[in-house]
């Protein structure tokens, strides 16, 4: 078992017409991903638009989700700026959070030894589980896998990987050679099954945000051995891998026209990730028809 479970949805930040912090609606919209196929929840991480928020957004965020629901609430809590990511760390730990999702610091593309350095510095700031979050593609810069490797060795509350590298035999090597218990959640969707067969204990989404009911499923399915049924589901959910992001509207617009389109006024993101391509609603009423969730309400 996962210790975080198997599904988890890096949530969207709701925000009112106005542009603030919406937490009503972010306390409504948690509960619901919980009661749609969710174990768990990041919240103010990348899909929550933490570029945008400040330090104190992020906080009564992840306090508000963590005071409404009963289930693991990850706190995004990363920074390029070392000493940014330490306070942030320390205001989630405070707030009640779970574990602490720590990115790559994006931008100014330190070296492996000064990944070393955040990294730790960052675990030395608290006591709750650290997930580190490889995404070279918004980051500018991978983690190499020795360098995950020293940290997963040495850095005892550094205990899983969130992994949107997008080279599943790497991270194949990695988990040959990671201690026993480290954990690695997928970070990409469309690579779900592919890491689970290699030894991945769950996915942290964006897509599970309308999905989570069919990958429960198919989470199940590799569990039980149902390889044929895992392929049949993971190939039902192509579309929406699709949809959720794309050079015209990358993460998280589309999961925000989503949420919208199924009842939860989560709002525009913050300029400049707020220009929506004029089709994108009749794209997401088209996904959302092939799922169980868009099956079982009419949307608007």
């Amino acid at each position: 078992m996962a210790r975080f479970g198997k599904v988890l949805t890096a949530m969207v930040t709701p925000f009112d017409k106005s542009g603030d912090l919406d937490l009503d609606v972010a306390a409504d919209l948690a509960k619901w991903l919980l009661d749609n196929g969710n174990d768990g929840l990041v919240v103010a991480g990348t899909t929550g638009e933490s570029p945008t928020l400040t330090h104190d957004e992020q906080t009564e965020l992840v306090a508000t989700v963590v005071d409404t629901v009963d289930a693991p609430v990850i706190a995004g809590a990363g920074s390029n700026d070392t000493k940014a990511a330490i306070e942030l760390t320390k205001k989630a730990d405070k707030a009640g959070a779970s574990a602490i999702l720590s990115v790559t610091p994006y931008y100014n593309r330190p070296p492996q030894a000064g990944l070393l350095d955040h990294f730790r510095a960052i675990a030395d700031a608290t006591d709750l589980p650290i997930i580190l979050y490889d995404i070279p593609s918004r980051s500018g810069r991978k983690i190499e896998t020795e360098t995950l490797l020293e940290l997963a060795h040495t850095v005892e509350n550094v205990v899983a990987l969130k992994d949107a590298a997008g080279d599943p035999s790497e991270t194949a090597y990695f988990l040959s050679q990671a201690p026993e218990g480290f954990e690695v959640y997928s970070g990409d969707d469309s690579l779900t099954l592919p890491l689970m067969a290699i030894g991945a204990v769950g996915v942290v989404g964006v897509a599970t945000h309308w999905t989570g009911i069919e990958h429960q499923k198919m989470m199940s399915a590799i569990e039980n051995g149902e390889l044929e049924e895992a392929q049949r589901i993971n190939a039902q959910l192509q579309k929406s891998f699709l949809y959720e992001s794309s050079p015209e509207a990358p993460n998280p617009i589309p999961a925000k026209v989503m949420m919208e389109l199924i009842g939860f006024s989560v709002g525009k993101g913050r300029p400049p990730m707020d220009s929506l391509p004029a089709n994108l609603r009749n794209l997401a009423e088209e996904v959302l028809a092939g799922t169980e969730i868009g099956q079982s309400i009419k949307p608007d």
